[in-house]
C-alpha cells in the first residue's frame, strides 16, 4: 500500500463485496489474519486482500493508510483477543499470571502474525486497555509508581519476547521445525560425559523441558522477584 488519506466520513463502504459482506475494518483485519497464517508477510498487500475480500483493492485505503497501519491493527487485534473473557480475581499475582499466559497463548495461536507484530507498539484501543489494566493491577496492589512502571515493562517485555520466540519456532516449515527438535537427541543425547558431564547428567530432563516453552516458569520467576521487591503489596487488583 502507498500513503493515502481518506476523510474520516468517507471511509465506510456500504455496498457489499462480491462475497456479500459489507467491508469494514474488522472484516479486513480478520481476513488479513487468516491470509497471514497461510502466506506470511506476503499476505499484506492490497491485491491479495482485495481478492480475498471480493473488493476493489483501492477500497482498503478507506480503512488503512498503508500496510504498516494494517499491521498495527493486526497487532492490536491479537492484544484484544488475549484479553477476551479476562476478569480480575483480586490477587495481583494471579491476575498478572493469567494475563501473561493469555498473551503468550494468543500469539502462539497466530504464529505468523506474531512474528510480524509482537514487537510493535500500536497505541490502539486494545493495547491501551491492556496497559491500563496491567498498571492498575500493580498500583492497586500497592506497588509505588516507579516500581509499578518497571514491573510493567519487565512483565510485558517478557511475555512478548517469549511469544515472539515461540511463535517464530512454530512458524518454521514443518521439516525445519522437526529438524531443530531432533538436534536434542541427535547431538546433545550423544555427548559423552567425559567432555560434557553436566549435559550428560541432565539430558533426559533437558530434552523433555526444551520440547516446550520456558515462559510459564520464567513468569513464575518474575512474579516471585516482584514479591520480593515489594513484599508489602496487598492482594487487590485494578479495574476490569
Amino acid at each position: 500500500m502507498s500513503e493515502r488519506v481518506v476523510p474520516e466520513g468517507s471511509r465506510q463502504r456500504r455496498r457489499p463485496t462480491k462475497q456479500g459482506a459489507v467491508l469494514s475494518e474488522q472484516l479486513i483485519v480478520d481476513t488479513a489474519l487468516r491470509l497471514v497464517a497461510r502466506h506470511g508477510a506476503e499476505a499484506l498487500s492490497v491485491r491479495r486482500l482485495g481478492a480475498a475480500l471480493g473488493a476493489d483493492p483501492s477500497a482498503l485505503y478507506r480503512y488503512f493508510r498503508n500496510t504498516d497501519a494494517l499491521l498495527l491493527a493486526l497487532a492490536d487485534e491479537l492484544v484484544g483477543r488475549a484479553q477476551e473473557g479476562w476478569t480480575a480475581t483480586g490477587d495481583w499475582r494471579e491476575d498478572l499470571r493469567s494475563m501473561g499466559l493469555r498473551i503468550h497463548a494468543c500469539y502462539l495461536s497466530h504464529p505468523q502474525a506474531a512474528v510480524l507484530a509482537a514487537y510493535r507498539t500500536t497505541g490502539r484501543p486494545h493495547e491501551t486497555r491492556a496497559v491500563e489494566r496491567i498498571l492498575g493491577i500493580l498500583r492497586t496492589a500497592g506497588f509505588p509508581d516507579p516500581l509499578a512502571v518497571r514491573a510493567y515493562h519487565a512483565f510485558v517485555d517478557q511475555a512478548l519476547a517469549f511469544a515472539a520466540q515461540d511463535a517464530a519456532a512454530l512458524a518454521l516449515p514443518q521439516a525445519a521445525r522437526e529438524a531443530d527438535e531432533a538436534v536434542w537427541h541427535a547431538v546433545y543425547g550423544r555427548l559423552p560425559a567425559e567432555s560434557h558431564p553436566h549435559i550428560a547428567a541432565t539430558f533426559p530432563l533437558l530434552a523433555a523441558d526444551m520440547s516446550g516453552s520456558g515462559y510459564p516458569f520464567a513468569l513464575e520467576l518474575l512474579l516471585a522477584a516482584l514479591t520480593a521487591q515489594h513484599p508489602e503489596t496487598t492482594g487487590g487488583t485494578g479495574p476490569t
